[in-house]
């Protein structure tokens, strides 16, 4: 996963954007017509980024799922794919769960409107590969051999680290986890999702957890704490939702710092809290599905996610892409985004796959029963 040095010690970088480069064509490009877009595991194959280019301007739309224009920045991402390339992208299911996007892959098989790629949280997508086609990015060097999966099915793409958003008009900050067991948290607290099907409301859990002084080894403190907070009265069980927070159904949130902070411009009093000690971080993954209805437009959306041009937007939206390090090195970051979001401190931890597989199975039996 996404190692501390990556992300710690951030200085000061040239701001400067770079957009994808062909890979030379050899003479006995096929034409594009000739690719079976849907096995095609590299741009190579295609002939070159040039000719998958034409082949998704062939196909003309790209469907993607569970995809919030507010959620690290994803609105301008979307937008600035339509444009470079001209392609509709058709943004189905906003606020779906990574469980649901799976889910809606069944349902419309076969059909025009099914997903082409996934943004999936880590339990779901390393239960889910049997969907996903491998795809390996130009820049697939780029990207650290402990945040992809060797044959690209799966890609971590970006991450956040977990905080708390509270409404400071009607509740105190919380300092500790300790806090949100008082009386002044009654029937205030949620998460975004389950944890059994949402990977904020997971990631959650498990910072209850290493906040807890366990281990991620086994994220039975955090599900204990959440039961503690449900027996005080003060967990509710509703998914927050932007919705929820304007309106204060759900007056403190545990989410990702790049939602909390996207509330603060919008709802008024709404502030962001990380607790002091471990800061827990996990990526979303990119995953294109095998049975995409656009295959070359799946493939071509791969390739700009992870271009400097879209990392540089995750960043944006208060996001850490997954290419940071890389480019820190190149001089590419974007300077004045980086600074607005400052550094990951303190302890960072991020499950393993091991972890978060052990995680899911813990979390499958013992939820429900916990929370009532």
């Amino acid at each position: 996963m996404f190692r501390k040095r990556h992300l710690a010690g951030i200085a000061v970088f040239a701001a400067a954007a770079i957009t994808l480069s062909a890979c030379s064509t050899p003479s006995e490009t096929p034409a594009a017509s000739d690719v079976d877009a849907a096995t095609a595991t590299s741009a190579e194959d295609f002939g070159g980024l040039d000719a998958l280019v034409e082949a998704a301007k062939a196909e003309g739309e790209l469907n993607v799922i569970a995809l919030p224009d507010n959620w690290a920045n994803y609105g301008e991402i979307k937008a600035a794919f339509e444009e470079k390339y001209d392609i509709t992208v058709n943004s189905a299911d906003p606020d779906i769960s990574s469980a649901e996007e799976i889910t809606a892959a069944d349902n419309l098989k076969g059909q025009d409107t099914a997903p082409d790629v996934f943004d999936l949280g880590t339990a779901v997508a390393l239960a889910s590969t049997d969907y996903f086609a491998p795809y390996q990015v130009e820049n697939w060097a780029e990207i650290p051999d402990e945040n992809k999966e060797s044959t690209g099915l799966w890609v971590n793409d970006y991450t956040g680290s977990m905080s708390i958003g509270y409404n400071s008009n009607e509740v105190p900050e919380p300092e500790s986890l300790d806090d949100l067991l008082g009386d002044d948290y009654k029937g205030a607290v949620a998460l975004n999702g389950d944890p059994t099907q949402a990977g904020a409301a997971f990631a959650a859990v498990g910072l209850a957890t290493v906040q807890q002084g366990g281990t991620l080894d086994d994220f039975q403190d955090g599900i204990d704490y959440f039961g503690e907070l449900k027996k005080a009265g003060n967990f509710i069980p509703v998914n927050a939702t932007p919705a929820t927070i304007a309106s204060g159904e759900t007056k403190v949130v545990f989410d990702w710092s790049y939602n909390n902070l996207a509330q603060t411009s919008v709802v008024d009093g709404w502030k962001v809290t990380t607790l002091p000690g471990a800061a827990y971080t996990s990526f979303y993954n990119q995953a294109i599905s095998k049975d995409a209805p656009h295959p070359a437009a799946a493939r071509l959306w791969q390739e700009f996610i992870f271009s400097a041009d879209a990392q540089n937007m995750f960043i944006v939206g208060g996001a850490y892409p997954v290419t940071l390090e890389a480019m820190n090195e190149a001089g590419t970051t974007d300077e004045d985004a980086i600074s607005a979001i400052g550094n990951l401190e303190g302890e960072i931890v991020t499950p393993t796959t091991e972890q978060s597989e052990a995680a899911s199975a813990l979390l499958a039996e013992k939820w429900a029963a916990a929370i009532g």
